[in-house]
């Protein structure tokens, strides 16, 4: 076999199994929905910037994922509480918009681009929904944003970051937050 058919070959299969990265996203903190987070436009941007270029973007599929934490209490932080079945059926749905409005910012300027894509919602424990997700599509890579949390808020907070990244059956690159971009507080995001 020559060199120009091994060639062929190779990029046969690379095309009919494009390399599948999943991609976490989540809500800006200091926004809200619809606006992404800092650290999720952070990993994005570097997504496109170093690793799917312009000559090879067919050879990509981005898999995005936003996982909605459950509000403990149930009352999504109301001051004023429904009585109606009604009135949590749009509580909801309203989440589920906001989560839909998120996912489209990074949907939209993948097809703008020419990049293949889709994007999916879950909803639970961020750190173990991320890690199912994981094993149900067996991405070639998955990759998160970084607040930067220091080490006390670590300990109170927790990171996903560092959950996934010794939990999820891939591998994990995290993306940190340039120093430039850190807001005073790490957890604004």
């Amino acid at each position: 076999m020559s060199m120009a058919e091994i060639q062929v070959e190779v990029e046969a299969e690379t095309e009919d199994n494009p390399t599948k990265v999943l991609i976490c996203v989540n809500q800006s903190s200091i926004k809200g929905y619809p606006h992404p987070s800092l650290s999720s436009v952070d990993a994005f941007e570097w997504i496109l910037k170093k690793l799917v270029k312009k000559s090879c973007r067919h050879l990509f599929k981005l898999c995005f994922l936003h996982v909605e934490v459950p509000d403990e209490d149930g009352f999504d932080d109301m001051d004023s509480i429904y009585a109606s079945p009604d009135d949590f059926k749009n509580l909801k749905n309203r989440e589920k918009i906001r989560g839909l409005h998120l996912l489209e910012f990074f949907i939209r300027r993948c097809h703008e681009i020419g990049v293949p894509c889709e994007g999916w919602i879950r909803k639970g424990d961020p750190k173990e929904q991320i890690c199912h997700e994981v094993k149900k599509i067996h991405p070639d890579i998955l990759i998160v944003g970084s607040r930067g949390l220091g080490p006390v808020q670590r300990i109170f907070v927790g990171t996903v970051s560092e959950y996934i990244s010794k939990h999820a059956d891939c591998p994990v690159l995290v993306i940190k937050r340039k120093v430039e971009d850190t807001p005073e507080d790490p957890v604004d995001d």
